[in-house]
């Protein structure tokens, strides 16, 4: 890997600045001092350090976030604030939100800049399951339930695959889902005559949102939480 690509993706520097700093001296590869930006770096075995620190590089980063309302699942948005500018303080500037969540949204989201895993978790065909917890406008009825659970007819979609619900009051219950059609859970309870007041991601396959996250906290993911993903 290139000296300045490794220091871009290690101590949050444009290419420019990662350039410049490397001219002036501020970098050294295993205690000696590096001018050369295209110096080629072995990230797994060489000590770079940078401004007498030394830095380490990490190919593959995981994070749960639990989302707050009024962020976009985005890199950047011209708008809006995004998952990413939480991360701001993470000195990376490769990683990026795994699927998306409505601006609405609250929960699970998983941020990484491994693209494998990504697509692994959002492809149709691997039909990863999630769970929501949805309020909803009014209580559902046993035909509405055995409707959700057998699959609904969304326009321009087609019929959702079974899903599972479980009833925890009259207005709020549990969604489960193994698909990621646009607008998928309020378009189905809007198909049983209903509406999602609001809605919360709880889990993404076997990895569930950890109750000690606040709204707009994150933490790494386990080593566990990373294998449960990948299988």
């Amino acid at each position: 890997m290139r000296l300045d690509k490794f220091l871009c993706d290690t101590v949050n520097l444009s290419r420019k600045e990662a350039r410049d700093s490397i001219k002036k001296g501020h970098a050294s590869v295993n205690g000696v001092k590096v001018t050369d930006f295209g110096f080629q770096v072995n990230e797994s075995s060489d000590t770079v350090s940078f401004k007498d620190t030394p830095v380490s590089y990490e190919k593959y980063v995981y994070y749960m976030l639990n989302k707050p309302d009024g962020v976009v699942s985005a890199t950047t948005d011209p708008n809006d604030k995004t998952v990413i500018d939480l991360f701001a303080d993470e000195g990376r500037k490769d990683l990026f939100p795994v699927g998306r969540l409505d601006k609405d949204t609250l929960g699970l989201l998983i941020v990484t800049n491994d693209g494998d895993l990504s697509h692994h978790l959002t492809s149709p065909r691997h039909h990863v399951a999630k769970t929501y917890l949805t309020g909803i406008d009014h209580p559902l009825s046993e035909s509405d339930i055995k409707a959700l659970c057998e699959g609904v007819e969304l326009k321009g979609d087609g019929i959702t695959k079974p899903a599972q619900v479980r009833v925890l009051s009259p207005k709020l219950i549990e969604l489960t889902i193994s698909e990621g059609m646009y607008h998928q859970v309020k378009r189905m309870l809007k198909a049983v005559g209903n509406e999602v007041t609001s809605l919360k991601r709880l889990s993404i396959g076997p990895v569930r949102l950890d109750d000690n996250l606040k709204e707009g906290e994150y933490r790494r993911l386990t080593e566990e939480e990373i294998k449960l993903l990948k299988e």
